[in-house]
């Protein structure tokens, strides 16, 4: 499978499993490219679009003119929290739950802890679960195998 391939699944798709740290690393990673895309975007459009320069350097825009801005920016929005939904689903599939516990970010005060320390702390189920093999290629022994003690 190729890289585009690869991260496609990864920060696209909300089948399958992920470890901890293919999370913090599409979290981080995912993060930092979009936000540098949409400043990049946002600089670029300011060069084309009759602005006013702000008290703290910055621009203004008023009316029609921040239509493309604002579009920009919902984009980035939109895509941030699509990636961010996947990857949160695939963590909870690596603990053994259904995608829908994602939504626990929502609820206010202790949603946000509980999702982050579910998806960015816990050690996902080891070996395979209903939602796929073990991310990190753990296998569990077969049910009365022997296994000798370390």
């Amino acid at each position: 499978m190729g890289l585009m391939t690869t991260m496609k699944t990864l920060l696209f798709s909300a089948q399958g499993r992920i470890a901890r740290g293919q999370f913090w690393k599409g979290v981080l990673l995912s993060t930092l490219a979009i936000l540098a895309a949409a400043f990049v975007l946002n600089m670029v459009l300011a060069q084309f679009i009759p602005n006013e320069a702000g008290p703290d350097g910055g621009f203004s825009v008023n009316g029609a003119n921040a239509l493309p801005f604002i579009l920009v920016n919902l984009v980035v929005g939109v895509l941030l929290t699509w990636i961010s939904i996947c990857l949160g689903i695939k963590r909870f599939h690596d603990r053994g739950k259904p995608g829908i516990w994602v939504l626990i970010m929502f609820v206010p005060f202790i949603g946000g802890i509980w999702y982050l320390v579910e998806t960015g702390f816990l050690k996902g189920t080891a070996g395979p679960n209903a939602f796929g093999p073990d991310p990190l290629g753990g296998q569990l022994p077969a049910p009365g195998a022997y296994v000798p003690a370390i």
